[in-house]
């Protein structure tokens, strides 16, 4: 390997993962630890920030810098993010950085990528469902560093200062959720991106910490049980799988088996229309259990769907 092809792969490394060893990349260049700290002095001539540690725990990493250093992807890398910048360019609040972005990566790839990526733009369809994502690019950027490295994060969250141990972001329902261990409490939290007031990293680290469930589940499980205006359940005539299937979005615990031919859905939202559209998702008998507001309020959306004026308000239990 020559030395400039050797120094792009030493720079491609350093950009694929936070620390590593000088014998780590002697082994993955093929060469001795001192030309590995020979090499990585040329890169800091050329103005890459390459911090090296000595003693055991000793290494190479790759710094923040004033720039953005030009980054090197293999095709699929190349492809992806390629792909992930033509989707951000139709999410509301990256359409322009998408836009510039991908202005400048297009133009430098390789033929081949490029007609992979020009058929897949083609020939691909997007039906939004509820509108476009809404997101910060820059408090997304700052939170999904800090789940990678482990750093803690500070921000303003419902008029109070907190600072948490970041783990996942997830994203459901045009939101972005963030996951994280809240010291303070002593317990795992989730917290809606779009209401996090400047978030920043305080360059403490944290050991690895892992959530009672897998990222998804926790934020799914949470909004479920989450406290809304209407509430309800629903006995129904028909096995849990098949009105899991017949829901457009059901979520975990929100149909709990009763027996091998019925179910319990539990109904939760802040407008009575999806609650009305869940039961008729269920495509099959049930009995309701709610207020006497809940029965009434769904009465009105009947009348609604009918063209009729609404009777009196029945009792709970009514359907």
């Amino acid at each position: 390997m020559t030395m400039p092809a050797r120094m792009l792969r030493l720079l491609s490394l350093l950009q694929s993962r936070r620390d590593w060893t000088g014998a780590d990349l002697a082994e993955r260049l093929g060469v001795t630890d001192r030309t590995v700290r020979r090499d990585v002095e040329r890169l800091r001539e050329l103005g890459y920030p390459v911090h090296g540690a000595t003693g055991t725990t000793g290494g190479y990493r790759l710094e923040s810098g004033r720039d953005l250093p030009p980054l090197l992807l293999d095709d699929d890398e190349a492809v992806a993010v390629a792909i992930g910048l033509r989707t951000a360019a139709a999410t509301r609040g990256m359409e322009e950085s998408a836009f510039r972005a991908l202005a400048k990566l297009e133009p430098v790839l390789p033929d081949r990528l490029r007609r992979q990526i020009d058929a897949l733009g083609s020939t691909v369809a997007r039906i939004p469902f509820g509108g476009t994502p809404e997101s910060d690019p820059r408090a997304l950027g700052v939170l999904a560093a800090a789940c990678r490295d482990r750093e803690a994060v500070r921000f303003a969250y419902k008029g109070q200062d907190r600072k948490v141990e970041p783990h996942s972001l997830v994203t459901l329902f045009r939101l972005w959720y963030l996951l994280a261990f809240d010291p303070a409490k002593r317990d795992w939290r989730m917290f809606r991106v779009d209401r996090i007031g400047a978030p920043r990293t305080t360059g403490h680290r944290f050991p690895p910490r892992e959530p009672p469930e897998e990222p998804g589940a926790f934020v799914a499980r949470r909004l479920t049980s989450a406290p809304y205006r209407y509430t309800a359940s629903a006995l129904v005539q028909a096995p849990a799988a098949v009105v899991e299937a017949r829901l457009v979005v059901a979520l975990p615990g929100k149909v709990e088996p009763v027996s091998a031919t019925t179910c319990r859905v539990h109904l939760g939202a802040d407008a009575i229309e999806p609650i009305a559209a869940d039961l008729l998702l269920c495509g099959a008998d049930y009995a309701l259990e709610a207020s006497d507001e809940v029965v009434a309020a769904l009465r009105e959306v009947g009348a609604r769907l009918t063209g009729t004026r609404p009777g009196p308000p029945a009792g709970p239990g009514s359907r």
